[in-house]
């Protein structure tokens, strides 16, 4: 008995054990899902910090860019101490045209008015009316204008200030962007800060503004900028709906606007559109997103077609004819059972089409479609690339400009004294190798993850990425050969630099190929993107900061008299419906300050004004007095204007003076061996027209002269009396 209930009792304690593991087993099952739903709230409270904090972190770099860019200018050019004169002839050549529309708009009694008015424009260029909008992309200064007048600013600030401050809140716009799109690519806003710091510290080499604000590419590059930031967004993994269509819309809005206000956008379109094409090669996963960017590309042409007063350009652009042989290519739905022969003849037949056809449709497009738009573009493109030899003044001037030439030595010094050409260097080989990497193991019959941890050490297969490599490959291959489309490029570069310094996955992807035991990688990759930046920054800190401070402290001066008192004289003397010829650039100061016809604008996407522009060169030419007299008489000339500073050009590059290149367009230059001067019976005309004998005086006068420019009345009336 007293066994059977000591059994009993340890049969009952041994329940009592069991009965309360299942309710701390139970109390537990209640627990996790509270301390789980707290660390999931932890984890979002984090991650929205993190977001707000690079947001702020975003606008507050776009602003910060455009109060030193606003201070810069004012220290520069002094101009709020300056009279509305001396400021206006700050905007030199194509800007002053620009700036002289949106003046005209404000002018206007109404917005129809000025559009009108510039629609049908013959105030500007002699015996010719021009749609103004059309032919300099004027949507800017109309849209400038409209703001103006509808928010009342001009009872608070002046038209050139409003004018200025857009443009400049656009470059916020664009450093702003250039943060996101960083961000976005390395996963912290640490990258952004970097590309904004690199951007300003190497800013001769990233944009134009502080040259020439009203230039077109400073109000479309930053839309391009906002384009490629939802781009990168949109091409990302595992990307939530609401994102995507948010960076769908972004992505739409900003094509379509960087296509309406600047006439060469397309282009650069046509170089993201072959960027994303080896995208889809090289990722055929995202082939549905990219043929949705085709659309918007699609759209965005016919569109900016229909508005841009039906633009041939865009019909006989490289960009429609690319994407549309992509897009019919895509609906013939040519697809194989991988890996059996037939799959591998349609993709020869794929391969076979996408090189041939875009070229079919651009040379069909052209049969029908009258241009003459881009016959100039293909010309120049000829010639310097050694496919063509030429005598005409037009294109040898153009491969003449600084902006057209390979870039100097000085352009990489400079890249490379502030840090930044060795880590992009370094970040885009990782990344090719990578890339590379990726290419073999496809080929090995490795499919590729869903979604790529920091573990794997596998940046090439991040589609955003390779998107990038292949853009900055194009885009830096081509600025190799034109300086002036490192503008393009250069931002792309702090951009991506920025990004691989500061990116754990990049680093990680190092190591994994040195394969390093003393330090777990991950730690070591997460240790590398942190310090890395902070020591660059650090670095550009010491080095640069006191420079940009040096910059806005100093005060400079822009100190023109010889052309304010040739624009007062001008104002003041000349009869209101005179004509005045002249270089191109000249004529584009003259229209802005002074309003007075011309017969040339410094323009170089319309056949009939570069035409004029050489005709009216000739004054610098060895022509005699009467060839001159002839070609102003047919522009309807009154006034010429002959520049002091062309006509004793000392020019720094053999065969590039403007005189020169007259010589040899004229044939008094024979391009032969020994290079001799050819018989001419003329001397230089703008040196001989200032010695006032006949038969010069016969056909101008001097009416006015200083330093700098000699202004002569072309006679009505010829006496040829010695």
């Amino acid at each position: 008995m007293a066994k059977e209930e000591g059994s009993s009792v340890e049969v009952r304690q041994r329940k009592k054990h069991k009965t309360s593991g299942s309710q701390e087993a139970r109390a537990q099952k209640t627990r996790s899902p509270a301390v789980s739903e707290r660390l999931s709230k932890y984890l979002s409270f984090q991650r929205f910090a993190k977001v707000l904090i690079g947001c702020i972190a975003a606008v507050v770099s776009g602003v910060m860019h455009v109060f030193y860019l606003s201070a810069y200018h004012e220290r520069k050019f002094w101009f709020s101490n300056r009279q509305e004169l001396e400021r206006e002839i700050t905007f030199q050549g194509d800007s002053a045209i620009y700036y002289s529309y949106y003046k005209d708009m404000l002018k206007a009694p109404t917005f129809e008015r000025g559009v009108y008015e510039l629609t049908h424009n013959n105030k500007t260029v002699s015996l010719r009316t021009i749609n103004a909008v059309q032919q300099l992309s004027l949507y800017p200064e109309l849209i400038a204008s409209v703001l103006y007048r509808a928010t009342g600013s001009h009872e608070m600030i002046e038209p050139v200030y409003f004018y200025i401050g857009i443009v400049f809140g656009l470059q916020g716009i664009y450093v702003t962007a250039l943060f996101v799109t960083s961000w976005l690519m390395s996963g912290t806003w640490l990258a952004g800060m970097l590309t904004v710091a690199w951007f300003l510290i190497n800013r001769v080499d990233t944009t134009r503004i502080e040259y020439s604000i009203p230039l077109r590419e400073n109000w479309a590059l930053p839309y391009f900028a906002c384009q490629v930031a939802a781009l990168t967004g949109y091409l990302k993994r595992n990307l939530n709906t609401y994102a995507e269509r948010f960076c769908y819309l972004l992505m739409s809005a900003s094509t379509y606007t960087f296509m309406m206000v600047w006439e060469y956008s397309h282009y650069v379109l046509f170089l993201q559109a072959v960027s994303l094409l080896l995208l889809d090669v090289f990722s055929e996963e995202q082939s549905d997103k990219i043929y949705e960017v085709y659309k918007i590309y699609i759209f965005s042409l016919f569109l900016g077609y229909l508005l841009q007063f039906e633009n041939p350009a865009l019909l006989v652009s490289p960009l429609l004819s690319l994407v549309g042989a992509l897009m019919l290519i895509k609906c013939l739905q040519l697809n194989g059972k991988k890996g059996t022969f037939v799959s591998k003849v349609i993709k020869v037949f794929k391969f076979y089409l996408v090189c041939t056809l875009p070229l079919t449709l651009n040379l069909i497009m052209k049969t029908f479609v009258p241009h003459k738009e881009n016959e100039h573009v293909l010309k120049f493109l000829e010639v310097k690339f050694g496919l063509n030899v030429t005598k005409n003044f037009t294109l040898n001037w153009l491969l003449c400009q600084e902006s057209l030439q390979a870039p100097s030595q000085d352009f990489f010094l400079r890249l490379t004294q502030s840090s930044l050409l060795p880590f992009y260097i370094l970040v885009l080989i990782i990344c090719l190798l990578s890339m590379t990497q990726v290419i073999f193991r496809r080929m090995n019959g490795k499919s590729q993850k869903e979604i790529v941890t920091l573990e794997d050490g596998r940046i090439g297969e991040r589609p955003e990425i390779i998107y990038h490599v292949f853009h900055t490959l194009i885009l830096g291959s081509l600025a190799m050969l034109m300086e002036g489309l490192k503008f393009l490029w250069t931002p792309y570069v702090c951009m991506l630099a920025a990004f691989g310094v500061c990116s754990p996955e990049l680093w990680m992807t190092l190591l994994k190929w040195l394969r390093l035991r003393t330090v777990h990688p991950i730690l070591l990759a997460l240790i590398l993107s942190m310090a890395v930046p902070t020591i660059i920054g650090l670095s550009l800190w010491k080095e640069f900061f006191p420079r940009l401070i040096t910059e806005l402290t100093e005060l400079q001066e822009f100190y023109d008299p010889d052309t304010v008192e040739l624009m007062t004289w001008i104002k003041r003397q000349a009869p209101v419906a005179a004509v005045f010829a002249g270089s191109p650039q000249l004529m584009g100061v003259i229209k802005l300050c002074t309003g007075w016809m011309v017969t040339s604008l410094p323009l170089y996407s319309d056949d009939d004004l570069l035409k004029r522009n050489e005709n009216i060169y000739q004054i610098y030419s060895k022509r005699s007095a009467e060839d001159i007299y002839k070609i102003l008489t047919s522009y309807k000339a009154n006034y010429l204007i002959v520049e002091d500073a062309i006509c004793n050009e000392m020019g720094t590059m053999r065969g590039c003076r403007v005189k020169d290149l007259l010589d040899v367009a004229n044939g008094h230059v024979l391009c032969e061996e020994d290079n001799k001067l050819t018989f001419s019976k003329y001397g230089r005309f703008c040196h001989e027209v200032k010695i006032n004998y006949s038969p010069y005086v016969n056909y101008f006068t001097r009416v006015y002269w200083n330093r700098s420019y000699f202004v002569y009345k072309v006679n009505t009336v010829i006496s040829f009396q010695s």
